[in-house]
């Protein structure tokens, strides 16, 4: 067989279409082929993170509706501004069971808070400290949403016990006006 220039054109062609068809067809193909793989194992991941977030909104949903309760009772026990005076003279009757007197019992403005207010009492009580002590276990206890953010102790009289105690009452409550609420 003879081997000419015309064979060898045939041969460089035949070696070379598959060198081509490879470089400029199967390679480009196999990158998006790649690509694409990638973009599925992306959505494929993504698919899941949603799958285990919606499996998680039955939860979300009872979360909810317990701090819905929670909020419900934290505001049941807000006294409307009409039942702030039964509060005051609940504290009142308390000092009074404790033998407790009250000299000063001075109402301060109510501050406003989004759908709150808060009334800041300055009282001034005259006793016992273990009176006053139980006094104020039992004020911990009343049905309201109260707290003592200042208190002063000091000692009248070194020989019979008793102590004056100064100190600011928050009463929080809700207000009547539906616009405040709102």
């Amino acid at each position: 067989m003879r081997f000419g220039p015309r064979e060898l054109l045939i041969l460089i062609v035949l070696i070379a279409t598959p060198l081509a068809s490879y470089w400029y067809v199967f390679r480009p193909r196999n990158a998006d082929i790649e690509a694409a793989k990638l973009e599925i194992q992306h959505k494929e991941q993504m698919l899941q993170k949603l799958s285990e977030a919606t499996s998680r909104t039955a939860d979300l949903a009872a979360a909810n509706e317990e701090i819905k309760k929670g909020i419900e009772v934290i505001e049941s026990r807000l006294p409307s501004d009409r039942e702030v005076d039964r509060i005051l003279q609940q504290v009142a009757d308390l000092a009074r069971g404790h033998d407790l007197k009250l000299p000063k019992f001075k109402t301060e403005k109510p501050v406003k808070y989004a759908t709150y207010n808060e009334l800041p009492l300055e009282v001034k009580i005259v006793g016992d400290f273990e009176s006053f002590y139980a006094f104020l276990l039992e004020l911990e206890n009343i049905e309201r949403i109260t707290r003592v953010p200042q208190l002063d102790i000091t000692r009248s009289d070194r020989d019979s016990g008793t102590m004056e105690a100064t100190f600011t009452l928050s009463i929080y409550f809700e207000t009547g006006d539906p616009e405040d609420q709102a």
